[in-house]
């Protein structure tokens, strides 16, 4: 007889799938990173416990090969036709941005290499400069960030590679078309000059209170259509009232299936080359609904793009 194998039981992995330990070895659709580091945050530290949590919380979700049956859709997502894998976490050197930044750049390469969707779980938002780095010789990209903040720095006080910083650095990049940024609000992170300069590097930035007044359907229609898409999502991008666990939380923000309409219709329109989900900082919210939310979207997300 074969186990029962609840959530609580046994090693948490993500969605309790397959541990490769190996990434020479790598043979899967999904390769699941992790990349606990947080030391490009300004205000409060805590996203390195990101990835353990959201693996704990993915557990609840483990509904084996039989995969997901979504009643709404009438579709069983994430069935057995699709091989989940999590590769570990990229190895982090305290007190050393650059060579943790390089690990992570690495253990993305190995994913893209292996032929599988990358899905790194941060970490602080700074995170997603190695993980574009690690797409340089690829075809290009647009770039959908899901965020409160613009994150488009350039530089302050000699720090480029901050959590403030990773749209800029995207920017930059020959092989990024563009970025979509979205849920954007309130006292920003980025001065005046930032928003004035991200508009002329190929920005658009739409707020929350326009993506609601437009309605999901037209903000997805602002996003290049077939263009191959890398989408960013911040924690900090859904209300705090349901996502306490962040170190720089921001009212106004949206909702669970506000997020999941957008993520539902880019991934029946678009090639989804990548997806990071950072700043989940499970300190903050003791009641775990946090990490919770993030796995949620991330396995919904991954059981739209996969059901095509």
């Amino acid at each position: 007889m074969g186990r029962l194998n609840l959530p609580f039981v046994g090693i948490p992995t993500f969605g309790k799938r397959e541990y490769v330990y190996n990434w020479e070895k790598l043979s899967a659709d999904i390769a699941i990173l992790g990349a606990p580091f947080d030391c490009g945050t300004q205000f409060r530290s805590g996203a390195r416990f990101g990835p353990r949590s959201i693996r704990e919380a993915s557990t609840l979700f483990s509904f084996g090969h039989a995969g997901a049956y979504d009643h709404e859709d009438d579709k069983v997502y994430l069935n057995s036709d699709v091989k989940i894998v999590d590769m570990g976490d990229a190895d982090i050197v305290h007190t050393d941005t650059f060579k943790s930044h390089k690990n992570i750049e690495f253990a993305v390469k190995c994913a893209l290499n292996a032929g599988s969707l990358p899905v790194i779980i941060g970490g602080d938002h700074s995170i997603n400069i190695p993980c574009i780095n690690a797409y340089e010789g690829q075809q290009h990209f647009h770039v959908l960030q899901v965020d409160a903040h613009l994150d488009f720095v350039d530089e302050r006080h000699g720090v480029k590679f901050g959590h403030g910083n990773p749209m800029r650095r995207a920017a930059e990049k020959n092989y990024v078309s563009g970025l979509t940024q979205i849920g954007i609000r309130n006292v920003s992170s980025t001065a005046k000059e930032g928003y004035e300069q991200a508009r002329l590097m190929g920005s658009d930035i739409i707020s929350v209170r326009q993506a609601r007044h437009m309605g999901m359907v037209n903000v997805v229609n602002r996003i290049p259509k077939n263009e191959r898409l890398y989408i960013s999502i911040d924690i900090d991008a859904f209300c705090p009232s349901i996502a306490p666990g962040t170190g720089t939380p921001s009212h106004g923000g949206f909702l669970y299936y506000e997020v999941l309409e957008l993520l539902k219709q880019v991934a029946h329109r678009n090639q989804v080359i990548g997806i990071d989900l950072v700043e989940v900082a499970p300190d903050y919210d003791q009641s775990g609904s946090t990490a919770v939310l993030a796995a949620q979207v991330l396995l919904n997300f991954l059981g739209f793009i996969f059901s095509k």
